[in-house]
């Protein structure tokens, strides 16, 4: 394993991508900003995977931010918006995201962690968003996802004090949905993703495009023609008739 990468593991329906810097706490570099589209990539049409969850190396951090000596330069060469093209990708996974916090979740940390879709934190975690103690401009759909997350007046107040904040405040201003202790966060992580397994593949692809407002009039008839045309409520119907576990056999498409 190199020193600074992302890893992957699937295990069952749920792959694991591990943000691993340890030397940085866990700080994106530019070639992991690049890597994480093309994981992405890599699992999204993959039958098997049905939730992705996102975390960091150790018990230390989430992940700090951008590597401080990659983001000079990337700055300087004009190629900063690696950072947003990876978060755009990470927000349009087609498959339920949840990222899996301990420690410092900062800057680039907390831009990757608002474009999940969930986001599920131990009581040791601390977060902040930097840019204003940097100078620089916080990105505009990284801003925009931020404030129609935790609302205008929480993201303004993140955004003008730069100022880290702890995890009990992070769930009262809806930044985090669950805030447990640090040793019981891996097994409620793999408790939540089983239970999304286990649900409609059809159903939680149509309310993850419906509530992001990624799904048009056309697109929502088409969700609904399938939820016939596939057999997936007839299933769920007749599972829950005969008190069994439904066995959803319908997989998205790859490219939607």
């Amino acid at each position: 394993m190199s020193d600074a990468e992302l890893t992957v593991d699937v295990t069952g329906p749920v792959a694991t991508v591990v943000i691993h810097n340890p030397a940085r706490r866990n700080a994106m570099t530019a070639a992991m900003w690049r890597q994480l589209p093309e994981l992405l990539d890599r699992l999204e049409p993959d039958p098997d995977v049905r939730a992705l969850v996102l975390t960091g190396a150790g018990d230390a951090a989430f992940c700090a931010g951008a590597d401080l000596g990659d983001l000079a330069e990337l700055l300087d060469a004009g190629d900063a918006s690696i950072a947003v093209t990876a978060e755009e990708r990470l927000a349009s996974f087609a498959k339920p995201t949840v990222a899996a916090i301990r420690g410092a979740c900062v800057g680039g940390g907390a831009q990757l962690a608002v474009a999940c879709d969930l986001r599920i934190a131990a009581d040791d975690a601390r977060f902040g968003v930097p840019p204003a103690r940097l100078g620089l401009v916080y990105p505009a759909p990284t801003t925009r996802r931020l404030a129609r997350l935790v609302g205008p007046s929480a993201a303004k107040h993140l955004l003008f004090t730069a100022e880290l904040i702890d995890a009990e405040r992070a769930l009262r201003i809806g930044l985090v949905d669950e805030v447990l202790p640090a040793d019981r966060l891996t097994a409620r992580v793999d408790e939540l993703t089983a239970t999304i397994a286990q649900r409609s593949p059809l159903s939680v692809a149509a309310a993850k495009e419906i509530v992001d407002d990624r799904a048009g009039p056309a697109r929502i008839a088409w969700w609904h023609r399938k939820v016939v045309t596939t057999g997936e409520a007839r299933e769920g119907v007749a599972a829950v008739a005969e008190r069994r576990t439904p066995r959803f056999a319908w997989r998205a498409p790859t490219g939607g």
